[in-house]
């Protein structure tokens, strides 16, 4: 039995381009301190092996602080690391893989083609890829399989993307159950995926460990695994400073906005990055109001209007005025196309021109 630290998708030095430059900066050192907790981790564990499953840079672009984090950080892993590079950070000449200077514990595939390295005191040979260009339309693990009955654990590491598109090394579960190994460390895919099997092959995403936007929400982290010839067990292992959130709150029947948001808010946010949707039918949320109100509770935050216009506010559509006469227009259109965001929005600035003259979002 083998116990391993599988990590993919740090994405280390990535822009951040929505956050001011200040908090982009701070971002980018959080990233590093991830390296520091990932060196500790396989300290503790007592990992055999740290297998790191592409994307460890978001592009060729690297700033020195970074790269001496990360050759400091893995030169402290009392163990073998293998490197598989991804799309972001592909293997070329001129990528940080080939001109930083790694410690001798390190590892990087350098080839598209799958190439193995054998650990005689651990009876494993690590196979592994690397993309070698920003797109790879073959599977990595086209016509390869490990050999059988020499009675060592087979592993692999690679970026690669499970009955995906064409463009990310596109892997069928046939080649992975052909491929005669035990476990299958990928990246690429930035959610952790659960341990999966196609034949005698186990396989997982580890995910990234730190969320960067909202399609990257929840707890983020790496896994510990541990692999025999026909098992893996992984254990999830949260390492995110920050999450990223998406709230909604029903507004329906609510007086007071602030309250209600508020009210449905976890107890600790403040390390957090939270979009807020505001739903329901309510009366028009004042979101400047709201956001100058909830922004010190959050790391970031983003208000969402999703609410729809109340049932009583219709009802004037009757009325013999140049305001029912409004509603009526706008009613019938709303029913035309009852999703519309934009015809609700109308409808919104349309009664506060008419009634309050001014913008009911200021």
């Amino acid at each position: 039995m083998l116990n391993l630290i599988h990590a993919s998708d740090f994405h280390l030095d990535s822009p951040f381009s929505g956050l001011s430059p200040e908090r982009a900066a701070q971002r980018r050192s959080e990233q590093r301190s991830l390296l520091d907790d990932l060196a500790q981790l396989a300290q503790t564990r007592g990992a055999d092996l740290v297998l790191l499953s592409g994307d460890l840079f978001d592009s060729d672009r690297v700033y020195r602080e970074t790269a001496d984090a990360l050759v400091s950080a893995l030169s402290r892993i009392p163990c073998p690391v293998f490197i598989a590079p991804g799309n972001h950070d592909y293997y070329a000449a001129s990528s940080p893989y080939a001109a930083m200077r790694w410690p001798e514990n390190v590892h990087i595939f350098s080839t598209a083609r799958m190439e193995g390295m054998d650990l005689p005191d651990l009876n494993c040979t690590v196979w592994g890829g690397a993309f070698t260009e920003p797109h790879m339309g073959l599977s990595p693990l086209h016509g390869f399989t490990a050999p059988a009955g020499d009675g060592r654990i087979h592993l692999g590491v690679l970026h690669a993307d499970v009955e995906g598109g064409p463009d990310y090394g596109p892997v069928t579960r046939q080649d992975l159950a052909t491929s005669g190994l035990s476990y299958l460390a990928l990246g690429h895919v930035h959610q952790w995926s659960g341990v999966q099997r196609a034949g005698n092959t186990r396989w997982a995403y580890s995910g990234c460990p730190e969320g960067r936007g909202f399609d990257e929400t929840g707890e983020k982290g790496v896994l510990y695994v541990e692999v025999g010839r026909e098992s893996a067990e992984a254990q999830f292992i949260p390492l995110a400073r920050r999450r990223y959130q998406t709230l909604s709150v029903d507004l329906t029947g609510q007086s007071d906005h602030l309250a209600a948001v508020a009210a449905a808010l976890p107890a600790d946010t403040a390390n957090d990055v939270y979009r807020i949707l505001l739903t329901g039918q309510a009366e028009p949320p004042e979101l400047g109001r709201l956001e100058r109100a909830l922004a010190p509770r959050f790391y970031g935050l983003t208000l969402r209007d999703c609410t729809r216009i109340p049932v009583q506010l219709w009802a004037r559509r009757g009325e013999d005025s140049l305001t029912g006469i409004f509603l009526q227009l706008m009613w019938e259109k709303c029913q035309a196309d009852p999703d519309n965001r934009s015809l609700q929005q109308a409808v919104r600035f349309g009664l506060a021109a008419l009634e309050q003259g001014e913008d009911p979002y200021l």
